[in-house]
């Protein structure tokens, strides 16, 4: 036997010449959050050496972290693990309970020297919903003519799909329902393209993320009258109605024989927003008679324009019902005041 001994010493010396090698490293992995994953690598002839585990990162000092040095763990992590099997001389990193910090490139290392390093990467990635990244856009005002750009990003794992619709699905500027992209180009805006724009962001990961977008857009005021010719019989009172579309909101103004109205005896003026550009302006002439009867201008004004509309009240022989059948309207108003002081006490006026 003594003939083994010289083998045994020079298969000894050869294998200490012999250079390490890592014979297999994990493939890529894709995991989601919340999960477990193991990392393997396994190294040849590299018993007098050092195999670490450390992740790569740019913004740490020498750009990694050491994550294990031989069969022990540097990082104090309760979520990872060391395992090595000497059998196989495999080293084997354990992740608990996955993050969305967890992803990107590990590195398994075998120190030769401190100017030779032999490693391999396995790169990590964490499947992760999509997030709407706060430079997209939030809200455009615009004026009629410009051109418009609605802009939106998202990350996530994988990368997430971007696509534009409108309130009620309505047709987008582009045509269609759905414009699939990172950006939404209208150009030469209309008024008709205002109101609430949906950035969509998917990537079969959780729900998907939205984003509501508002595009005002600035106009001129237009008028619509819906009754351009009302009548009410003597003494009566009726409304007058005018429709205002505008952005910014005008001021609307009513005339009468070139003099603006007021609210005094005669008449009552009201205003009702829906929205930040329709307004729906009426006139209550209190009491339809001699003077009150003739062409009633509405007229709405904004820094890019103006417009007008008329109304023409005409006397009737029969009160016009509504408002004439309101107790608050007319000669019966007053009837109804007398009935009640004489039923209840004198009249003090």
């Amino acid at each position: 036997m003594l003939w083994l001994v010289p083998f045994l010493t020079v298969l000894a010396l050869v294998l200490a010449q012999r250079t390490p090698t890592i014979s297999n490293i994990s493939d890529e992995k894709v995991v989601d959050l919340g999960d477990t994953t193991e990392l393997t690598c396994s190294v040849q002839y590299a018993f007098d050496y050092t195999v670490l585990w450390v992740k790569i990162d740019p913004d740490q000092p020498g750009g990694a972290i050491p994550l294990s040095k031989g069969t022990s763990l540097i990082l104090p992590e309760t979520r990872f693990a060391l395992r090595h099997n000497t059998a196989s001389s495999t080293y084997v990193l354990q992740m608990k309970d996955i993050q969305d910090t967890d992803a990107g490139i590990y590195q398994c290392q075998v120190l030769i020297s401190t100017q030779n390093i032999i490693s391999r990467n396995v790169k990590v990635s964490v499947r992760q919903p999509p997030v709407i990244s706060d430079d997209s856009t939030r809200s455009v005002v615009a004026t009629v003519g410009e051109d418009v750009t609605l802009e939106c990003y998202a990350s996530g794992f994988p990368n997430p799909r971007v696509s534009w619709r409108r309130k009620n699905n309505a047709i987008l500027p582009t045509g269609g329902a759905v414009y699939r992209g990172n950006k939404l180009r209208i150009p030469s805006v209309s008024k008709d393209d205002r109101g609430t724009y949906y950035c969509v962001a998917e990537n079969a990961v959780g729900e998907g993320a939205r984003r509501n977008v508002a595009l005002d857009v600035e106009f001129r005021p237009s008028i619509s009258i819906p009754r351009p010719r009302v009548g009410q019989a003597d003494g009566y009172g009726m409304d007058l109605e005018c429709h205002v579309e505008a952005y910014p909101q005008p001021a609307i103004t009513w005339l009468k024989d070139g003099f603006q109205l007021a609210n005094n005896v005669h008449y009552k003026l009201s205003q009702f927003s829906a929205g930040d550009d329709f307004t729906s302006a009426t006139l209550r002439v209190v009491s339809a008679g001699q003077g009150r009867y003739g062409e009633y201008k509405c007229q709405a004004a904004n820094k890019f324009g103006r417009a007008e509309g008329v109304v023409n009240l005409h006397e009737t022989y029969e009160p016009v019902c509504p408002p004439a059948c309101s107790a608050e309207s007319g000669p019966k108003a007053f009837a109804a005041v007398i009935l009640l002081c004489l039923i209840y006490g004198r009249i003090n006026w």
